[in-house]
């Protein structure tokens, strides 16, 4: 394999790592607002709260449910056939191995776009739920100092 070969070879497998890892890192933080708004719902339905509290409350649970939107549509598969699964699904075993070997580089191209996409989701989401967690805190200091 030739120097340029194995460079775009490499480039290819460093991007589909870090696909690898976006995905991972947007199923952990999906697990994790889904549990806030769950534990959330579950200690505030049994508390009297004060009307700040409810609205501030209630703007932190919106963010929360926003990031979780944005969680969801960065994972949602792209079934435009452009890249991976549905692509090579359409081709014969001979036209896989051409494609690959002569689209290489615009398999890589359109691969790191996904990623850029898929990362800038991901980034706004962490700051809807640093947000949306910030007004649950808001919220649950509001309750506790109007039961003092």
């Amino acid at each position: 394999m030739s120097a340029p070969d194995a460079n775009l070879t490499a480039a290819h497998a460093e991007v589909k790592a870090e696909i690898t890892r976006t995905d991972t890192k947007t199923a952990l933080l999906l697990a994790f607002v889904g549990a806030v708004l769950a534990g959330t719902w579950t200690v505030a339905r049994d508390l009297s709260l004060t009307v700040p509290a409810v609205i501030v409350g209630s703007l932190g649970l919106a963010l929360l449910v926003g990031a979780a939107g944005l969680l969801l549509w960065s994972v949602r598969p792209n079934l435009r056939g452009r890249h991976g699964f549905p692509l090579w699904a359409t081709l014969t075993a001979e036209e896989i191995g051409a494609a690959v070997a002569r689209d290489l580089a615009a398999d890589i191209a359109g691969l790191s776009r996904l990623v850029g996409a898929k990362f800038t989701w991901l980034r706004r989401a962490v700051d809807l739920t640093l947000t949306g967690g910030a007004l649950l805190i808001a919220a649950a200091l509001l309750t506790l100092g109007g039961a003092a």
